[in-house]
């Protein structure tokens, strides 16, 4: 299984790629994260050569709630406790984030005590995030286990006709969006079991962010939120040992070395990898970045990236990449 990662897509160059792998199609479309505009997918099917197959999976999971109201209202609670879970760490982060940026601006005392208390901090951080993502699972794991989707007859046919579509596709391609609704719907249709684990993928924003482990948000010029990333979800884990963030120089302080040093000891040993405009980066079947991969690394450094053009920046906040 190749994994291509690229940087946010206004401008796509999806026909030049698709050429350079030597995939001649057709390509099963996830753009499930666009939502009520999954459908308007035109631009993407004439960069794919016109040969895509849109699964329609945001469509078809409104299809299930409004079959299946029973489930539509376990989805609507599950939801509202994530959601209130989620706000409730963020609460918790923003304190730490406080503390460190109080810290930084010490200028008496210890420079070397200073930086105990630094590292004592993101420990904090992690030990939160590993409380987190096991609260969150503990979530999805009771609304999986009283409301198996393999059980309920609308999810049963439609994940049917998603594992018909993807057959015989040469690779899948997985574009940005609200992040929430493509996990959601990729868990839904079991898409990761029916093939998504044996293809060639493509992917961008959300999509990429959805092939890790852990799904990290982040937007650190927000005007609300915890002022840092977070943990919110866990991923498909076809990339279990990176972390991606999408727009790294738009939404991260990439001019502050310490802060990215923080976020890059945060999150290891996972490789924390910026997807910026221009970015491509291709990992083969064994899981091997290539030489070239743009990194945060701990000194708080953004190596430099291969850049192919055809990209364009894409904003987003909160789930949205």
């Amino acid at each position: 299984m190749t994994v291509v990662l690229l940087g946010p897509q206004r401008r796509p160059s999806l026909d030049k790629l698709v050429s350079s792998l030597g995939l001649g199609g057709p390509f099963a479309t996830v753009t499930a994260g666009w939502q009520e505009r999954e459908k308007d997918d035109s631009e993407l099917d004439r960069h794919l050569g016109g040969r895509s197959r849109n699964l329609h999976l945001w469509h078809r999971m409104q299809q299930v709630f409004g079959s299946d109201p029973e489930y539509a209202a376990a989805h609507r609670a599950r939801r509202s406790q994530l959601l209130e879970l989620q706000e409730n760490y963020q609460l918790g982060l923003s304190h730490i984030v406080q503390f460190l940026d109080e810290l930084r601006h010490r200028t008496s005392g210890s420079a070397a005590l200073r930086e105990l208390a630094v590292e004592d901090a993101v420990n904090v951080l992690r030990g939160m995030d590993k409380q987190h993502i096991r609260r969150v699972a503990e979530i999805q794991g009771r609304f999986y286990s009283d409301f198996p989707p393999h059980e309920r007859p609308s999810v049963a046919e439609h994940r049917a006709e998603v594992a018909e579509l993807m057959s015989d596709a040469a690779a899948v391609v997985i574009t940005g969006g609200h992040i929430v609704e493509l996990l959601d719907a990729l868990h839904l249709f079991n898409v990761n079991a029916v093939g998504l684990h044996r293809l060639p993928i493509i992917a961008w924003s959300a999509g990429a962010m959805a092939l890790t482990s852990r799904v990290v948000l982040f937007d650190e010029h927000a005007v609300r939120g915890p002022g840092c990333s977070e943990v919110f979800d866990h991923g498909l884990g076809l990339l279990p040992e990176v972390t991606v963030f999408p727009s790294a120089k738009q939404r991260l302080r990439t001019n502050d070395k310490q802060n990215l040093g923080l976020l890059a000891r945060r999150f290891a040993p996972n490789t924390c990898i910026p997807l910026d405009p221009g970015a491509r980066v291709v990992i083969g079947s064994d899981g091997t970045l290539p030489a070239d991969t743009p990194v945060i690394d701990d000194a708080g450094i953004m190596r430099p990236m291969q850049v192919v053009g055809g990209d364009d920046a894409q904003a987003g906040n909160q789930p949205t990449a």
